[in-house]
């Protein structure tokens, strides 16, 4: 007879308070409005200084959140100036300059949000990396599992 591995504890932070706290451009972790340096528009802050929670990554791991940006862009802006200029709606000359100054402008509105985003998706499948959540684990348990 195999016996079940002993429960989790439950965690400090949950998943649902790492959506809510993605979707607000928050620290994971803690909640702070930190996840972007005072004053500047593109530059995410190395860590939280409420927390310490290291939010610059490794190089390559935002690479989810252009990819998203990316999407975001051509789905919600891009399609439907093109699916008007199809029909009709619009002439194909504004079309062309509205989708070419939307390509620009939509990302950089949006960079923030997407940043925010693929943080929140990658602590809310490994919820038990963030720090909060690392202090209830019993003593020398991998923080993978």
């Amino acid at each position: 007879m195999t016996s079940l591995p002993p429960s989790l504890p439950p965690l400090q932070v949950t998943r649902w308070q790492i959506v809510a706290r993605g979707l607000t451009n928050r620290c994971p972790n803690c909640g702070a409005r930190t996840l972007f340096q005072t004053g500047k528009l593109f530059e995410m802050a190395p860590a939280c200084p409420q927390c310490g929670l290291k939010i610059e990554r490794d190089e390559g791991f935002f690479l989810g959140s252009m990819s998203l940006n990316y999407g975001f862009t051509v789905v919600v802006f891009l399609t439907p100036i093109l699916i008007m200029a199809f029909h009709g709606v619009i002439a194909p000359a504004p079309a062309f300059i509205i989708g070419g100054i939307g390509a620009v402008v939509v990302p950089m509105l949006f960079y923030r949000s997407s940043r925010s985003w693929w943080l929140m998706n990658y602590y809310f499948v490994l919820p038990q990396h963030l720090p909060a959540n690392q202090a209830s684990r019993p003593g020398g348990e991998d923080e993978n599992t």
